[in-house]
């Protein structure tokens, strides 16, 4: 129930009225027992949002597309991972001291180490924009040997340079027997609804034994997801990417550690 102690918490994005964000936070919320609410706001004018946190005490927000580098300069600080990917995702209020965090990274690894030990493994990363800035993070933390696919030629060589990784381009996967590598991730739209026919990866390249992970949860099984179990490859979805990051962004909130399990069936009922 909502009252006058109730703990204010929210998303800042635009549009933001498709987000999962309120599940999430809201019903873990309920389950940890804090009363506390969370909110969606469509911002038009980010300078003003960044000042109603501080100016109406919001606990926290979640920082959605396109604020997630734009809002750095507005922010007192921010963590280490954060400056090196260059963009946060999460903003603690400490009595009026915004503090940005990036979770998707962390919840991008601790999706795959569910599945995969990465110390070491062959990574294809599709995608240089910033899931895949910040997913490659991520890979670079643990060691995995990391070859970067994206469309523009440019941006590939900037990340990769940045990071370490080998790079070609998106389209050369095409000309592919099979793959080189243990994990594929998918951190493109590629397969995103509406567009949700086709697939970044040529099924003929996909063998029993690698693991394919997309960060596209709209549609659930995306058309690279459904063809990779067909080739007897190993798979994981975008809910699982999502309940993690929300679930470090509780813990950063509250302090406490949220049910990633449970997130993870309200994320599935929802969208199913």
């Amino acid at each position: 129930m909502i009252d006058a102690q109730t703990k204010l918490y929210g998303i800042i994005g635009n549009p933001v009225r498709h987000t999962l964000s309120p599940l999430i936070h809201n019903r873990a919320f309920k389950r940890m027992g804090l009363n506390a609410a969370y909110l969606a706001f469509e911002v038009d004018h980010l300078e003003a949002a960044l000042k109603g946190i501080r100016g109406l005490g919001l606990q926290g927000v979640s920082v959605t597309l396109p604020y997630k580098t734009d809002v750095i300069p507005y922010l007192d600080k921010i963590d280490t991972m954060s400056t090196k990917i260059k963009a946060i995702n999460t903003i603690t209020n400490e009595g009026g001291r915004l503090i940005g965090y990036n979770t998707d990274w962390s919840g991008a690894m601790a999706a795959l180490e569910e599945k995969v030990d990465l110390k070491g493994t062959r990574v294809y990363l599709l995608g240089a924009g910033g899931a895949g800035r910040a997913i490659g993070f991520g890979l670079k933390g643990r060691g995995c040997k990391v070859t970067l696919f994206n469309r523009s030629a440019e941006r590939a060589a900037q990340l990769a340079n940045e990071l370490g990784f080998d790079h070609r381009p998106l389209s050369s996967l095409a000309t592919l027997d099979r793959l080189d590598a243990d994990v594929l991730i998918n951190a493109t739209s590629a397969g995103m609804h509406p567009r949700d026919d086709v697939s970044p990866v040529p099924k003929s390249i996909l063998q029993k034994g690698v693991t394919v992970m997309d960060i596209v949860y709209h549609p659930l099984q995306t058309v690279l997801l459904r063809e990779a179990e067909e080739q007897g490859c190993q798979t994981i979805n975008g809910l699982e990417m999502l309940a993690h990051q929300g679930a470090a962004q509780l813990e950063i909130w509250t302090g406490k550690r949220a049910d990633v399990r449970q997130i993870k069936e309200d994320l599935r009922k929802a969208i199913e």
